[in-house]
């Protein structure tokens, strides 16, 4: 059996703390990331999808609704339209 290489394993608990030292560097980037870009996203005044699609529901049912009553006004029109008397046909 080897002696431990003394050099070897300093070296690798060197490399160790670095890779640890490099985990932590990467988790603050991203957290620092995230916040940036929620701030400046909430500086564009961006809508959310729940927002969006809240709208979009809106939407849909006023179309709807102006359907019904469209539907609903022309049949009324329709109604209360004076009728025009049949021409008589003329014997030739």
């Amino acid at each position: 059996m080897q002696a431990p290489n003394k050099f070897l394993d300093e070296m690798s608990k060197l490399m160790t703390n670095a890779m640890g030292v490099a985990q932590g560097a990467k988790s603050e980037a991203e957290t620092a990331m995230k916040s940036w870009m929620d701030r400046w996203l909430a500086e564009r005044d961006f809508v959310t999808r729940e927002e969006f699609d809240a709208v979009r529901a809106m939407a849909q049912k006023a179309r709807e609704e102006n359907e019904a009553l469209k539907t609903r006004l022309d049949a009324l029109e329709a109604a209360s339209a004076p009728k025009k008397p049949a021409r008589a046909k003329k014997d030739a």
